[in-house]
């Protein structure tokens, strides 16, 4: 059975005051120390540039998916479906300038089935005898070719029906359009928040496994070599603990203002920001609540590689701190309704819930302000709650340490 061995550096820790020598406390030394390593590190480099090309290359295809022109050739044997395939050649045009559709024009069905099968047209349309009308494809019929064909037949069969019975088309469907309303938001804001959502889920996600392990690690090691008495010697130990958290957080929050820029950059660059005045400010809000819950994270990993005295042991120890990482990307994914409104004044799980709620819908500034004042409280008392574990277990070798036997210690 290991025992649990305390070690104390030579120099008495607590009696030394928060400031060294100059003007310029610990923490901010230790951070500006986390932020030039990390600077250097070519690893972090690296996958931050390929993260940004990925990013700018995603909008960029997005937009050429947007604006390519799609041309449709449909081979017609009458003059009825020359006239539905310019019908459906206006809807088209209509709804998407980049969509055109031709006709080529066969002497016989037949010979329009044999323009689809040389693959000189992409379709034929085509009415049999008994005035039914038949779709001719390839392998497949696109649906940028089948929806539009359709919808203009559909309008086509009306118009002459009404015709016959001393009617027109528009007064036989006259109260017959379904319109939507939603009390709260709008259509297009709700596809809005789906996309913009999985992006800040996927964000906040990889940016907490991937700095709060950074974190844990660095303490991890810096007790596994002894290295934290020396620096007990020269700084108070929770000025450790206060460096190291806001050097982390800076850098993810820099990484994120890098990633987001980049996708705005690219957007406005492509003509593709129809909606980017909506995305902006819900953008900031998420640097705001990210710093809040990512202050949480962090505080909560340097806790874990304090009382770890092994990887090992770090890896057994981190589950509920990754469960509630999952609890904000499963928000981020899939929380609607009554269920987001909650979760956006869950701290951590508000980092994303919040700003997708903003998106979707108008939120008052007060219910912001409130979600955002309790996860900065949360994050403040556990980042005092952190410190007086990480200044009881960050000394002490032997095997790992249970939050029971952390609080025990003597500080």
């Amino acid at each position: 059975m290991s025992t649990v061995e305390t070690r104390r550096p030579d120099s008495p820790a607590p009696q030394r005051s928060d400031e060294t020598g100059g003007n310029t406390p610990p923490w901010a030394i230790v951070t500006l120390r986390e932020v030039m390593v990390k600077a250097r590190d070519r690893s972090y480099l690296i996958s931050t540039v390929v993260t940004l090309v990925l990013i700018v290359g995603a909008v960029v295809f997005n937009a050429y998916m947007a604006n390519r022109g799609t041309d449709y050739t449909v081979a017609v044997a009458s003059d009825s479906a020359q006239s539905v395939v310019g019908a459906a050649h206006e809807l088209a045009s209509a709804e998407n300038s980049n969509t055109t559709f031709d006709t080529v024009t066969a002497d016989s069905p037949e010979a329009a089935r044999n323009l689809v099968s040389g693959g000189e047209a992409d379709a034929a349309l085509l009415q049999g005898s008994d005035g039914t009308w038949t779709l001719v494809g390839g392998e497949d019929i696109d649906n940028g070719l089948r929806t539009p064909v359709a919808e203009a037949l559909r309008l086509s069969v009306i118009n002459d029906n009404a015709e016959a019975a001393g009617s027109t088309g528009p007064e036989l469907l006259a109260g017959s359009e379904l319109q939507e309303e939603l009390i709260q938001g709008s259509a297009e804001n709700a596809v809005l928040a789906t996309v913009v959502g999985f992006a800040f889920s996927f964000l906040f996600y990889m940016s907490a496994i991937i700095f709060g392990m950074a974190i844990a690690s660095s303490v991890l090691e810096e007790k596994q070599n002894r290295v934290v008495e020396i620096l007990a010697t020269a700084i108070p130990i929770r000025q450790l603990l206060y460096g190291k958290v806001a050097g982390n957080t800076v850098l993810a929050m820099v990484q994120l203002a890098l990633y987001g820029g980049a996708a705005l950059l690219a957007l406005n660059m492509t003509d593709t920001a129809d909606m980017v005045g909506m995305i902006i400010p819900a953008s900031g809000w998420f640097l705001v609540f990210f710093l809040a819950g990512f202050l949480i994270l962090a505080s909560a990993w340097a806790m874990l590689g304090a009382m770890a005295s092994r990887s090992e042991d770090l890896n057994n120890s981190s589950t509920p701190v990754l469960a509630v990482v999952f609890a904000a990307l499963f928000a981020g994914l899939f929380a609607e309704g009554q269920l987001l409104v909650i979760a956006s004044y869950v701290p951590v799980v508000s980092s994303v819930a919040m700003p997708i709620r903003m998106l979707s819908s108008e939120v008052p500034l007060w219910e912001t302000l409130l979600a955002l004042a309790v996860a900065l409280a949360a994050a403040y008392a556990l980042l005092r709650f952190s410190e007086n574990i990480y200044r009881r277990a960050v000394m002490q070798s032997g095997g790992a340490l249970t939050l029971r036997k952390a609080m025990k210690l003597e500080s």
